[in-house]
């Protein structure tokens, strides 16, 4: 084998607060060899992107490497200078970051952050900077790179700004990349042109990568190599095959069981299933549909958002939405809960015109159809206590004494498995996770037929998402609710719907039973989000890496 070029060993780092110092990193050692990608698996707080800045100089002022070494090509860089450091990234090791909305500079012209490195390290005169920073543009599959390059980042999309970030990486042709979440936050094939991409360019230049993910499925797909951490240590790391086909410790198989795209829809229903013994038969014709969607338009100016769609949900069912950004689907589920007015289209709930209804029925119907929005970190006041924020709609739709809702949300509190004691506890005191119930819990204390989830598991690390996933069955089995699920995540809504309706810009292109969809897919626009799941080479057993 090789030399690494990338060889962390024993690295422990920790972070200065006023409280004292907190471990976040515990005995880390891995390496990247050149042409290969090695994964850090794991959820948030795992010590994974702390691990990473370490090895690129970029941990922030109140963190410290305390023991251990980083090695790069044999080099010892564990305690660069400043201008050292400066003169080490960019040209041999740069960095992918995982936002590319907070990364690119608004003000600065997508040519100019691609040409940054070059200026900084005083590569080239102007007109050949320029001159790369095209031919990167079209290397990364930008379409019309002159016309791009003087454009701003407000101006492409989310994808299009990840590969802006790669042709910025690749501007000096380092050696070794390290990707810290580069496609989190996009949709399913958009990640997948992503991470086609990085292979190719892998191939084609003989890249190391250390890649940096919480999705088990992504790592075991494109990976030579897994770390699996967890709480700053190292729990498991070997090939990817046997991580995945064979892990050794309990959390690398608590990861394995709770990622939607590592397995069939079989395995899920047994793991959680999804459907109830009613949802079963209300997903069939046996019972007249709680929602009813027909026809249903939206458009602003002359831009239209949503282009004659329709659909059922039964009661007890789930009916999931999904699409890519821009489809149309929180448009859709806005409409239905009343906080858009569609152009043309019915909806009804419950055999209630509800675009008909006057401002007294709204308002009954408001407390009927509940909404759960994506993110929890900005829906929940941050100045309110958590129990005041799920009592809030019971006291405004029912105009209960203080007591009494206190009471109701106590109990609420307990519907979504949270312990008594978080009632005065604020948002910022909560996980991500914890935060997504007292979500639920709010729009589940009036008590609503049907609720609305907006992304409300995309935000959420694969173990949390797991356990969300298996609340909120429990509660359509105990409250007979119905769901209309919003997702870009086809995994989740393979494991979660009864029923979908796949939407691309704006319309439906396929509706039906979601495994008769998942099975045989009728779109070509559908067969590509399913080919777009991770996890592909899992599932279809192709795990032959060096063994």
């Amino acid at each position: 084998m090789s030399q690494a070029l990338l060889h962390i060993d024993n690295l422990a780092v920790s972070y200065h607060t006023r409280r004292g110092d907190v471990a976040a990193v515990s005995g880390v050692s891995l390496e990247v060899h050149p042409g290969e990608i090695t994964a850090i698996v794991g959820e948030s707080g795992s010590g994974k992107s702390t691990t990473a800045m370490a090895a690129i100089g970029l941990l922030p002022r109140s963190a410290s490497v305390d023991t251990g070494e980083v090695h790069f090509k044999g080099r010892d860089i564990t305690n660069l200078s400043n201008s050292q450091w400066r003169q080490l990234r960019g040209q041999q090791i740069a960095l992918i970051p995982q936002d590319p909305n907070n990364s690119l500079n608004p003000v600065k012209t997508i040519g100019a952050s691609v040409e940054e490195a070059m200026v900084i390290h005083r590569q080239g005169t102007a007109a050949e900077r320029k001159r790369r920073a095209i031919e990167l543009l079209e290397t990364v599959g930008i379409d019309d790179p002159q016309r791009r390059y003087g454009q701003y980042p407000h101006e492409l999309s989310g994808g299009m700004k990840q590969r802006v970030l790669i042709a910025a990486a690749l501007s000096l042709e380092p050696e070794l990349i390290i990707a810290d979440e580069p496609t989190s936050a996009l949709d399913v094939t958009v990640q997948k042109v992503i991470l086609d991409l990085l292979d190719r360019m892998r191939e084609e230049l003989g890249l190391g990568i250390l890649f940096i993910t919480h999705d088990l499925a992504v790592a075991g797909d494109r990976a030579d190599r897994i770390v699996v951490m967890e709480k700053g240590q190292v729990r498991e790391e070997g090939l990817a095959a046997n991580v995945l086909t064979d892990p050794q410790d309990d959390y690398s198989k608590r990861l394995l069981a709770d990622a939607p795209s590592l397995a069939t829809a079989q395995i899920h229903r047994q793991a959680a299933p999804a459907l109830s013994a009613v949802a079963e038969e209300a997903a069939g014709a046996g019972s007249q549909p709680l929602v009813k969607v027909e026809g249903l338009s939206k458009k602003y100016g002359h831009f239209t958002a949503v282009q004659d769609i329709s659909f059922e949900v039964r009661p007890g069912s789930t009916h999931a939405l999904v699409g890519e950004s821009g489809s149309g689907k929180t448009t859709t589920g806005r409409m239905i809960s009343l906080f858009e007015t569609p152009t043309v289209g019915s909806i009804t709930v419950d055999g209630v015109d509800i675009l008909a209804a006057n401002a007294a029925e709204r308002k009954e119907l408001r407390s009927n159809i509940q909404l759960v929005y994506q993110n929890p970190y900005s829906s929940l006041d941050p100045r309110m206590r958590i129990g005041d924020i799920i009592a809030e709609p019971f006291r405004n739709f029912t105009r209960a004494s203080k007591s009494k809702a206190q009471a109701r949300a106590k109990e609420y509190l307990e519907l979504v498995s949270l312990d008594a004691d978080m009632y005065a506890r604020r948002p910022r005191e909560l996980s991500g996770g914890q935060r997504q119930r007292v979500a639920i819990a709010r729009a589940l204390i009036v008590e609503p037929e049907l609720v609305i989830l907006d992304e409300a598991v995309s935000a959420l690390d694969v173990t949390v998402q797991a356990q969300i996933i298996r609340l909120l069955d429990k509660l359509q089995k105990d409250l007979s609710l119905t769901y209309i699920f919003i997702s870009h995540d086809l995994a989740v809504v393979r494991q979660i719907s009864d029923t979908v309706s796949v939407l691309r810009r704006g319309e439906q292109v396929e509706q039906g039973i979601t495994e008769e969809v998942f099975r045989a897919p009728q779109s070509e626009f559908t067969r590509d989000l399913i080919g777009a799941i991770p996890g592909q080479r899992y599932r279809a057993g192709d795990l032959n890496l060096g063994l």
